[in-house]
């Protein structure tokens, strides 16, 4: 039989949805669910399960969900990485690691985007790499 794939998930949040459309001078022109197609190309042997909403509760509810079966799991919070406590919350206390993933860089933006409430309980954080900075979150969690 062999080893089942292994499970990583990818959390967008607010507004990620619009990718392709939205700023794409920032954000790039290609939506998100034409990466994903490429990322599971890119990584045959792991099962890659995308969610995106716009609404801080259900990532909550999704951290719970899935953080003690993923292998990991590939977080965009958007602008809920600068205001939310509670998703903080929710990923200190889910055994997954976690990598926090921006595709602008955050640090080059507007001061209120430099803060991360995320700092210190992601296992990783990877920012300004457009889209390949999810390829790039995977790669760090399967080389863990």
């Amino acid at each position: 039989m062999g080893n089942p794939r292994s499970h990583i998930l990818i959390i967008n949040g607010p507004n990620l949805n619009l990718l392709g459309r939205r700023e794409p001078s920032v954000y790039g022109s290609k939506s998100f669910e034409e990466y994903a197609a490429e990322l599971d190309l890119m990584f045959p042997e792991i099962e890659i399960g995308y969610f995106q909403t716009n609404h801080e509760g259900a990532i909550i509810d999704k951290l719970h969900e899935v953080g003690f079966e993923a292998v990991g799991i590939v977080l965009n919070p958007g602008a809920y990485t600068h205001t939310s406590i509670a998703i903080r919350d929710a990923v200190a206390a889910i055994e997954a690691p976690v990598v926090e993933v921006h595709i602008s860089d955050i640090y080059t933006r507007e001061p209120f985007r430099w803060h991360s409430y995320l700092d210190g309980v992601c296992a990783h954080r990877i920012t300004g790499k457009g889209l390949d900075g999810y390829r790039m979150a995977i790669e760090f969690l399967v080389g863990r």
